[in-house]
């Protein structure tokens, strides 16, 4: 008992050591990513679609911005999520929301819940999806009017643009990596580590 005391307290101290270390230019690359990603975003809808009215900057890009810029080596964080984890959701929950228009308290849960199962079974799971749909169901003016095409832009359109910055950002000095192919570096790990045995057998 007392050894696995002592484990889970060194553990967490070294889990505590890592979250709060200051890495000066990780938060820098961090932000230059944030900043132009969401900026871009923000700036084709504030001067080319402002006179159109159109959507184009939602919320749900600010907590993928977190992710895809700020936690770059998480599997939630991965292309894959991104864009499949908020189009999937986007479809969900306009889907929701045609069916089940004026249920608010039903529509709601329906499409995060819906959304969550989907992107477990897609592998594409990605928090930031449960507040895309969840923007299809409960908000009011322009979004409902989209239909379908709320998948397209501004979720899909959106999600390529942060994607195309976290790709130049995320990727411009050597310390920093993405995507994350961290399945494959367990593969070849596993085959390493089972060659390494038979050797050692023989």
């Amino acid at each position: 008992m007392k050894k696995i005391i002592k484990r889970t307290f060194r553990v967490s101290k070294y889990v505590i050591y890592k979250e709060t270390l200051i890495n000066y230019k990780e938060h820098f690359w961090s932000f230059l990513g944030a900043f132009f990603g969401i900026g871009i975003i923000a700036f084709i809808q504030s001067h080319t679609l402002a006179s159109t009215e159109n959507i184009f900057l939602i919320g749900s890009f600010g907590a993928s911005s977190v992710l895809i810029y700020g936690a770059i080596q998480s599997p939630l964080a991965q292309p894959r999520n991104l864009i499949g984890g908020h189009v999937i959701s986007a479809f969900i929950g306009v889907t929701i929301y045609k069916i089940v228009p004026d249920i608010i308290w039903l529509s709601a849960p329906l499409a995060v819940a819906f959304s969550i199962v989907l992107m477990q079974y897609t592998k594409t799971l990605h928090p930031p999806g449960g507040a895309t749909a969840l923007i299809a169901v409960s908000s009011t003016g322009k979004i409902p009017d989209l239909g379908y095409w709320y998948v397209i832009s501004p979720v899909l359109s959106g999600c390529i643009i942060l994607l195309l910055t976290a790709l130049l950002f995320n990727n411009i000095t050597s310390h920093r990596s993405y995507p994350t192919h961290n399945t494959i570096k367990r593969i070849l790990k596993k085959k390493h580590s089972h060659i390494h045995k038979m050797k050692n057998k023989e």
